[in-house]
């Protein structure tokens, strides 16, 4: 098992590693494999990437990031131009259905409601607007009006975490109750545990998943 020192080490490595991400204005304090993050970015997609840096690294088994995120004269945006940009990129974006997607912006803060069909949508919504200059935070409330279905949710899951590279499918147990998917069981890697999950989403039905996997060397 790795020790907070060598698991901050590998943090500083991995976020020195990415070629938007200067380490030097990051923060990183471990404790018990919980990693912290602090400092100011001048763009959000920077935060985005120091964080999902910080969650490949093996010995992590949680992220709690506190990074703040600045833009400079020349690029920052009014709450306008990002609300224009953000419903543009939906139309774009064939994963997002917009008209289902309601878009509020203040200060820089992006915050998504609506109703969608499935996961998968609302993952893609968050996921286009993190792209968008200007941004600060995205808070993403939509929610998702098909009840999970329950014939063959858990033998689909179950196949899909077989089928992937990235998922040793042996160690996460999937159960079903009612509306909810819950993943059980022991995985490598904040990544690792994050793609279960991603796998989860695809799943015809899945209406909200609760990940229980437990972060181990």
């Amino acid at each position: 098992m790795k020790t907070d020192i060598e698991i901050k080490n590998d943090v500083l490595d991995e976020l020195a590693w990415q070629p938007n991400v200067d380490e030097n204005e990051i923060g990183v304090v471990v404790e018990n494999g919980t990693v912290m993050l602090t400092g100011v970015l001048d763009n959000y997609r920077k935060k985005v990437a120091a964080e999902e840096a910080v969650k490949r690294v093996k010995g992590v088994k949680a992220l709690a990031g506190d990074i703040q995120v600045r833009y400079g004269t020349s690029f920052q945006k009014t709450d306008v131009e990002i609300a224009k940009a953000i419903v543009k990129a939906f139309e774009w974006n064939t994963a997002v259905p917009e008209d289902k997607v309601s878009i509020e912006v203040r200060d820089g803060w992006v915050n998504l409601s609506g109703e969608v069909d499935s996961a998968f949508q609302k993952d893609a919504a968050a996921r286009v607007v993190k792209n968008i200059t200007g941004l600060k935070w995205v808070n993403n409330v939509i929610t998702i009006k098909q009840a999970i279905l329950p014939v063959d949710v858990k033998e689909q899951i179950a196949k899909a975490f077989k089928r992937s590279a990235d998922i040793e499918a042996d160690g996460i147990t999937v159960e079903v109750h009612e509306d909810v998917v819950k993943l059980k069981g022991k995985v490598h890697s904040l990544t690792e545990k994050k793609a279960a999950q991603k796998t989860a989403y695809f799943s015809p039905g899945v209406y909200r998943i609760e990940n229980e996997l437990e972060v181990v060397d």
